[in-house]
């Protein structure tokens, strides 16, 4: 297992390398110079100063400006391949220090003024906390509704239940979002369409959490409402299958109790297929709710990746996708370790 483990993280680096180079190719092409920026920004703080000067010093003065700050953000050189050692920190910059992604610069938005690395703090916190919350919730409904499905499959309450499931599967998230506020605010009054906090307050403690979570109630009501028509027919089609095998026949002639066939026995043959969606709901909190972001304006990891796109705001864009490729392949190999946990059958080799 330890060298199996350690293969496949090889696997992740140089994939993850691959892709850095592919991406850091991708943005430099972009039309964006933030020495240029910079440089002429600083020409115009300093146009008091430079008012008796001519042109050409002007220019030769935005010049060494340029100069110095391609320098200190080390595109001081076309070579391209030099360029990306420095970025990742392989390389050093003209002045000689290692300032790249492995020694903690992940860059600087343009947009917002600040450190990519603080820029990303904050939505990631939210967005975390938003679908753990929802997740969690989601997986506490549809796993035990799933299973009473498929052990009543074909009574009235299955029917409803698989109705309901292909309603909520086959209408668009954002429909969902739209009919709910109409329905929870305008409707009903009961909760806010937007907003993360009351305008202008400043609680602490309790007083926080409630407000907070008054303003998460919809987007949670909504993100896991969504959720539960995939994972419910996941579930039910999975149990169905494994009540259907004949280990579980046996059990049952044997006099087993049917609880303990169903929760034990049939439950456990039925996660093999289940494991790879529900592992794949908890790696994709992480990547936030493009969507559901948008729409209840929740400062997330999703609406900061479409403000960064409008915005071009490169160093913003390309950590994000970086990160979400990085997340990626720890999934998939946390999914091949918890087959194994799962099923004993299931075993890995280097």
């Amino acid at each position: 297992m330890g060298k199996y483990v350690l293969k496949r993280i090889g696997y992740m680096i140089l994939v993850l390398f691959i892709l850095s180079i592919l991406m850091f190719l991708i943005y430099n092409l972009l039309p964006s110079n933030r020495a240029y920026t910079d440089a002429r920004t600083d020409m115009n703080a300093m146009k008091q100063m430079l008012r008796d000067k001519t042109d050409e010093e002007k220019e030769q003065k935005f010049q060494e400006l340029y100069l110095e700050y391609q320098r200190r953000y080390g595109t001081d050189t076309k070579n391209m391949a030099v360029r990306y050692l420095r970025w990742v920190g392989l390389a050093p910059k003209y002045y000689g220090g290692y300032d790249g992604l492995l020694q903690g610069n992940f860059g600087y938005s343009q947009e917002l003024k600040d450190d990519v690395i603080n820029v990303v703090k904050e939505p990631m916190k939210n967005t975390i906390f938003i679908n753990i919350f929802a997740t969690v919730v989601a997986l506490a409904i549809t796993i035990p509704l799933g299973i009473t499905c498929a052990v009543h499959k074909g009574s009235k309450g299955d029917q409803a239940v698989q109705v309901g499931t292909i309603i909520g599967y086959s209408l668009p998230s954002f429909i969902i979002c739209i009919v709910f506020i109409w329905i929870f605010c305008s409707l009903l009054g009961w909760f806010p369409p937007s907003g993360m906090k009351t305008p202008g307050s400043n609680y602490t403690g309790w007083a926080w959490f409630k407000d907070r979570m008054y303003y998460l109630a919809l987007p949670l009501i909504t993100m896991t409402f969504c959720s539960l028509g995939g994972m419910t027919r996941y579930v039910r089609a999975s149990m169905i299958d494994a009540l259907s095998m004949d280990c579980i026949r046996t059990a049952r002639a044997k006099g087993v109790k049917e609880k303990v066939v169903i929760y034990s026995h049939a439950w456990r043959n039925a996660l093999i297929p289940v494991v790879t969606l529900v592992v794949g709901w908890f790696i994709g909190i992480f990547g936030g709710s493009l969507m559901f972001e948008n729409i209840f304006g929740y400062n997330g990891m999703g609406k900061l990746m479409i403000q960064s796109l409008r915005t071009a705001d490169s160093d913003v864009i390309i950590l994000l996708q970086l990160f979400y490729v990085a997340v990626s392949l720890l999934g998939n190999l946390i999914i091949d370790l918890v087959y194994g946990l799962v099923d004993p059958r299931v075993r890995v080799s280097a």
